[in-house]
Order: structure tokens, then C-alpha cells, then sequence
């Protein structure tokens, strides 16, 4: 299947939901960060509740809330909570048994896409939803660009 954006739309609304970890935050409000459908962000959210991630109410003043502290969410509990299936593509079709390369490449490719997956795994678990934020935060302090 590979890599789609949800992993990117889940991030920022983990990210949105840390920021303003002091209320909870509607589908709506998110949705108009990313510049997006808040139909899309209810089924990622959704995604990240079946997960542990977020929490949810309903009614007035109801919204989404981190459901753990921001130190423990990780790059990648918001990537698996969304993605299906291996990120890297295989053949879709077996290769041809006749040629030199048919017979081998797949067994090949799997070794080399499994190390990059676990290397992605492993970096996006180095990161969490804290230290996302607190670099959201400085960019914000650091001055804008003077252009000559």
C-alpha cells in the first residue's frame, strides 16, 4: 500500500491537540489547521482513539483530547495507528521464474525494503509528540527572514 498522508494528518492534529492540551479541540478546528475536510480528520482521529491516542466527547464543549501525555506518544504510535500494510510496495505480480533477475529480485528487495522499514520505524519512534511541539514553538520565536 505505502506511505499516505494520514500519518502526516495525524501527527498535526496530535501535535494540535498537545498545543492546546487545556481544552479540547473540535474535528472542525483541526481540519482548519491542516486546510482540510473535517470528515477526513474525524476518521483519522477515530484511528487514533482505537489506538489509545486520543479521546473523545460529545455535546457542546465536547471535542478531542490526548488521551496520554505528549512525552508518550511517539512519531510512530501516530503512524500505526493509521497506515495499513508494509510501507515499502512489493511486486504486485511474482516476476517471472525464466529470468535471472525475476528469480532473485523479490527475495532481494524484501531484505533491503524490511531494513529501510525497520530504520523508518525506528527513527519515528525517537521523536514524540513533546518534542514535535516544543520545535513547533521555537520556530515560531525565531525571526522571520529579512530579505535585501
Amino acid at each position: 500500500m505505502g506511505l499516505s498522508s494520514r500519518s502526516a494528518v495525524a501527527i498535526h492534529a496530535l501535535t494540535m491537540l498537545a498545543r492546546w492540551s487545556d481544552r479540547s479541540l473540535t474535528s472542525a478546528e483541526i481540519a482548519d489547521s491542516l486546510a482540510s475536510n473535517p470528515v477526513l480528520v474525524r476518521r483519522i482521529l477515530g484511528s487514533l482513539r482505537n489506538a489509545g491516542l486520543v479521546w473523545s466527547t460529545e455535546g457542546r464543549g465536547g471535542g478531542w483530547s490526548l488521551a496520554r501525555a505528549p512525552r508518550d506518544i511517539t512519531l510512530y504510535d501516530a503512524y500505526a495507528a493509521v497506515e495499513e500494510g508494509r510501507i515499502l510496495s512489493r511486486h504486485a505480480h511474482p516476476p517471472s521464474e525464466a529470468c535471472e533477475v525475476g528469480r532473485n529480485i523479490s527475495a532481494l528487495l524484501e531484505v533491503e525494503f524490511r531494513d529501510a522499514e525497520r530504520a523508518m520505524e525506528e527513527r519515528l519512534g525517537r521523536t514524540t509528540i513533546a518534542h514535535l511541539l516544543r520545535r513547533v514553538l521555537a520556530s515560531e520565536r525565531e525571526p522571520a527572514p529579512v530579505d535585501n
